[in-house]
């Protein structure tokens, strides 16, 4: 091989190098990085939002039991015609699922789902690599899980006309362990692969943005629905 034939192929070498280095550069970049997109931050954030969901869960559980011990007792959080547990705990949207002539309380079904997104979330904290099927179907359940909040919150908005007011604290922490675990879906688990879109607007932290618009609106909602009862 000439001078001339060697040094035409070291250089071709050094271009295919200086691409793949590019590349690689250009994947590094469009990845979130930084405190807020690890796996710390996120699943901590989903820990103690599910803890809570979990904690007034068993905390409107343990108002059914009572309710279904003493009918028609009035419970602590009765606050008004509006702010009233017992109102929405005597509706049909507070146990739709039955079986073999029984009805079974959301309630029971929030500790349920609760206790797995707090495991969940301990699992992403220790950094336990997991399946793909796996990261996706807990975002799919993260998605259930708000959508039944959501149809119960506007249930009791616009339908039994009450509000329980633990059944509000586990909408708006239902709505944070949503967004925790959507961060964390794309921003640790890389999911979906290569969908620059969704890197590039955690990487600029819109999220943040997009998640303050969320909780003000679910506010203004409830404040223009309700809100001159809420505080009678």
């Amino acid at each position: 091989m000439s001078d001339f034939e060697s040094q035409a192929a070291m250089d071709a070498a050094d271009d295919e190098t200086s691409v793949g280095t590019a590349v690689a550069m250009d994947d590094d970049y469009t990845k979130p990085r930084g405190w807020r997109h690890g796996a710390t931050w996120t699943y901590l954030i989903m820990l103690l939002a599910s803890a809570v969901a979990l904690l007034v869960s068993f905390i409107l559980s343990a108002d059914t039991l009572k309710m279904a011990r003493n009918p028609g007792q009035k419970l602590n959080c009765d606050v008004n015609a509006v702010l009233s547990c017992s109102t929405v705990a005597e509706s049909w949207q507070a146990e739709i699922v039955k079986f073999a002539g029984l009805s079974f309380p959301n309630a029971f079904f929030g500790i349920a789902a609760e206790s797995v997104f707090v495991t969940i979330a301990v699992i992403g904290l220790s950094k336990v690599a997991v399946p793909r099927w796996f990261a996706l179907c807990t975002w799919l359940g993260g998605l259930a899980a708000l959508a039944y909040s959501y149809w119960l919150t506007t249930q009791s908005l616009f339908v039994i006309n009450a509000m329980c007011p633990w059944c509000l604290v586990l909408m708006f922490s239902t709505t944070v362990q949503f967004m925790a675990l959507s961060h964390a879906t794309v921003a640790v688990q890389d999911m979906p692969s290569g969908h620059a879109g969704l890197r590039k607007y955690y990487r600029l932290n819109f999220d943040l943005m997009v998640d303050v618009v969320w909780i003000v609106a679910l506010i203004v909602v409830i404040l223009v629905k309700d809100g001159p009862m809420l505080f009678a």
